[in-house]
C-alpha cells in the first residue's frame, strides 16, 4: 500500500480520539540543538492555555485491532479498510512534515496488534527514534497501552510530553459489557502508576539545583470518555471525572459523544446523543476544576442527574439559587464571584486586581467585553443595582436563555464516522 494511502486511512481513524491537548509542558527550542519546538504557530490543531498553537500529527499506527469493543470504528469485526505504518515510515512523515511547516508535533495512537507489549513497543519507538537518533524536540503525545508492561510505560513517560489512557466508558459495568477484553481497574491501576512516576520527577526537579531534571511526561496524562454509548446519567459521567482528577492528578478528561457505526451491536444506542450534552460536560468539568463547584451543585441546576441542555450550567445554578444574588462586584469575595454567570476566573482576577486602585462601573465591565445582559441581574456595580424584582421573574430564565433562531443556528452537529 502506498504511504499516501496509509496516511489518508490512519489520519482519519484517529480523529475521533479527543484526548490530544498539547498544553503544559516544558518549553523546547530546536535554536538550542536539534529540530522542533513545543511553541510557535503553525496548523491549529490544539491551543495551550496561554494561547499558543501547537500544530499536531494526529494519527494511529495502525488501525488494525484484535479487540472488538462494541463502540468502536476499528474494532476486530469491523469491515473497514486496514492499514499499518512501520516506525521508519511514520518517523520519516513526521519529520517530512515537520521540515514543511505543517506540523509542531505528533499525536499517536494505536489499535492493538499481537499484544499490548508489543504495540507498546512500537509506539515507544517510534518517539525513540525521533529523539534520540533524529534530535526532535517537538511536542509529543502518545496513547499509552494499560496492558503493557510497566517498564515500557516508564519509558514512554521519558520520552513524550503527555501520555494519556482512555477510560473509555464512565461505569465498569458498561465496560465490561461493550468491551470485554478491557479492564477497568486495570486501566486506574496503569493510571496510577503513571501519577506516581510523574509526581516523583516533578519531586526530583523542584531538588535538582542546576542539574539537568528527570523528565517523565511533563504535560501529565490525560484521558476521554465515551458520553452516550451507555445509560450513564450526566451525574455519573461528572462524578467519574472527579473521581479521577482527584486520584490520579490528570490534567484533562475528555468527553467524546458517542457515534453510531456500521453494524452496530444491539447493545448501543440506534442514535447519538445531541452533541450540546458534551458541551455541557466540558463547561460542567471547567466548574469542577477551576471555579470550585462541588458536584451536587453543579447537578441542581437541571433535573434527574443530567444537566440543563438549554443553559450553561453555571447560569442554571445561578437561576435556581437568586436569593444568593445579586453581589456587589467591589465588595464580594473571590469565590462568589466566581459563581457569576458570564465572570469567567481570568476576569474575576482582573476585577479584583482593579477594585484595590477605585470603584468598578458598568462601563468598565463593558470595556471588558462582558455579556453584560447575561451578567448585570446578577451584580451591583457602583453605578448600577438591578431593578427591583428582576431576579424574581418567572421569565428570567426566557429572557437569559438563548434565542431559538441564535441556537438552532449555533448547534453543533455529530460527526459521522463513515
Amino acid at each position: 500500500m502506498e504511504l499516501r494511502r496509509k496516511l489518508e486511512i490512519l489520519a482519519d481513524a484517529a480523529k475521533y480520539d479527543a484526548s490530544c491537548a498539547s498544553s503544559g509542558t516544558e518549553t523546547r527550542d530546536s535554536r538550542q540543538g536539534g529540530i522542533g519546538s513545543t511553541e510557535g504557530m503553525g496548523i491549529c490543531h490544539a491551543y495551550a492555555p496561554d494561547g499558543r498553537c501547537i500544530s499536531l500529527l494526529k494519527v494511529l499506527l495502525t488501525n488494525a485491532c484484535q479487540f472488538d469493543c462494541a463502540y468502536c470504528i476499528n474494532r476486530a469485526s469491523s469491515q473497514v479498510p486496514r492499514a499499518r505504518f512501520t516506525v521508519r515510515e511514520l518517523v520519516t512523515l513526521v519529520l517530512h512534515f515537520y521540515r514543511r511547516n505543517y506540523i509542531e508535533g505528533l499525536f499517536l495512537s494505536s489499535g492493538i496488534i499481537r499484544s499490548p507489549d508489543y504495540t507498546m513497543e512500537q509506539i515507544t519507538e517510534v518517539a525513540r527514534q525521533l529523539r534520540e537518533e533524529h534530535g526532535f524536540r517537538g511536542y509529543i503525545h502518545l496513547k499509552t497501552i494499560p496492558d503493557a508492561a510497566p517498564e515500557l510505560l516508564a519509558r514512554a513517560g521519558q520520552l513524550a510530553d503527555r501520555l494519556s489512557i482512555n477510560i473509555e466508558l464512565p461505569q465498569d459495568a458498561s465496560l465490561r459489557q461493550l468491551a470485554p477484553e478491557k479492564d477497568g481497574p486495570g486501566i486506574r491501576r496503569a493510571m496510577a502508576g503513571l501519577r506516581l512516576r510523574i509526581d516523583e520527577a516533578r519531586e526530583a526537579g523542584r531538588g535538582a539545583g542546576r542539574a539537568a531534571p528527570p523528565r517523565f511526561a511533563p504535560a501529565g496524562q490525560s484521558t476521554q470518555m465515551m458520553v452516550g454509548a451507555d445509560a450513564a446519567d450526566d451525574r455519573a459521567v461528572l462524578g467519574t471525572s472527579a473521581g479521577l482528577y482527584a486520584a490520579y492528578g490528570l490534567r484533562r478528561v475528555y468527553y467524546s459523544a458517542y457515534s453510531p457505526i456500521p453494524d452496530a451491536s444491539r447493545r448501543l444506542p440506534p442514535q447519538a446523543p445531541p452533541l450540546l450534552r458534551e458541551h455541557r460536560l466540558y463547561q460542567a468539568d471547567w466548574l469542577l476544576r477551576f471555579y470550585d463547584f462541588e458536584l451536587d451543585e453543579i447537578l441542581a441546576g437541571g433535573e434527574g442527574g443530567m444537566l440543563d441542555l438549554a443553559l450553561d450550567p453555571k447560569l442554571a445554578w445561578a437561576l435556581k439559587h437568586r436569593g444568593r444574588f445579586p453581589v456587589d462586584v467591589n465588595r464580594a469575595p473571590r469565590e462568589m464571584l466566581l459563581r457569576v454567570p458570564g465572570l469567567g476566573a481570568r476576569t474575576v482576577d482582573r476585577l479584583l486586581s482593579t477594585r484595590r486602585q477605585r470603584a468598578i462601573r458598568t462601563d468598565d465591565l463593558a470595556r471588558l467585553r462582558l455579556p453584560l445582559a447575561k451578567l448585570l441581574p446578577f451584580l451591583v456595580t457602583a453605578d448600577r443595582h438591578p431593578r427591583a424584582g428582576l431576579l424574581d421573574r418567572t421569565d428570567l430564565r426566557q429572557m437569559l436563555a438563548p434565542r431559538a433562531g441564535l441556537a438552532a443556528a449555533a448547534r453543533p452537529r455529530q460527526m459521522v464516522l463513515l
